[in-house]
């Protein structure tokens, strides 16, 4: 009588020390919108690919929020609020202030494009765990779609003019006019931190009932 051996079951390979398992925040920047992702964890967009980041005090973009100004995604982390502004605007914001009057004035008005990073916020709807988001970690005050790079901030197309009000029949919303928004909000901001001690950057900020992109 032959004699059958028992099965031989293989264990599943383990991921190697110190690599950490699939990152599920990055995996949705990547799947869903299709956005390079870097390090990690906490995973990192990278900016100058897909956008640029136009980034400010936290009160001073939440002064920008409250007025009627089309923008794209918007993320706060920590004292810094950081507006997604189309690729290569980044280059465009010191040549900006100066068109604008505001070059020489220390504004803390900062954009980051080619070969930068920010920290991705917990993708929209996503369950966090208790401790996953301490404070101060990135969130997304109004959150991305697929397709919003085509609707980001950006200057006008050849023929349609320079001025802040001539952005209005572009594709996506002017850039010019944000970052003459940026620039005044954050003057006014610096102002009342230096006459009101007591003024706090990141108080007033909207976290709730935002619409995504007005």
């Amino acid at each position: 009588m032959a004699l059958t051996a028992p099965p031989v079951t293989v264990p599943l390979p383990r991921a190697p020390i110190g690599v950490p398992a699939t990152d599920p925040t990055a995996s949705w920047y990547e799947r869903v919108l299709g956005w390079p992702v870097a390090g990690g964890p906490p995973a990192q967009l990278v900016t100058g690919v897909r956008f640029d980041v136009l980034e400010l005090p936290a009160d001073a973009g939440a002064a920008v929020l409250r007025r009627p100004l089309a923008t794209g995604p918007v993320a706060l982390m920590g004292r810094r609020m950081r507006f997604l502004v189309a690729p290569g605007s980044a280059e465009e914001l010191e040549g900006l202030l100066d068109w604008l009057e505001w070059g020489g004035v220390a504004l803390d008005l900062a954009a980051l494009g080619a070969g930068g990073r920010i920290t991705a916020p917990a993708p929209p709807g996503h369950l966090v765990g208790p401790g996953e988001n301490p404070r101060g970690a990135a969130v997304w005050l109004r959150p991305p779609e697929q397709g919003c790079e085509a609707l980001l901030p950006a200057l006008p197309a050849p023929g349609q003019g320079s001025g802040p009000g001539r952005c209005e029949d572009s594709a996506g919303p002017g850039l010019v006019r944000l970052v003459a928004a940026a620039a005044t909000e954050c003057h006014r901001a610096r102002l009342r931190r230096r006459t009101d001690p007591a003024h706090r950057i990141g108080t007033g900020i909207p976290t709730g009932g935002q619409p995504r992109f007005s």
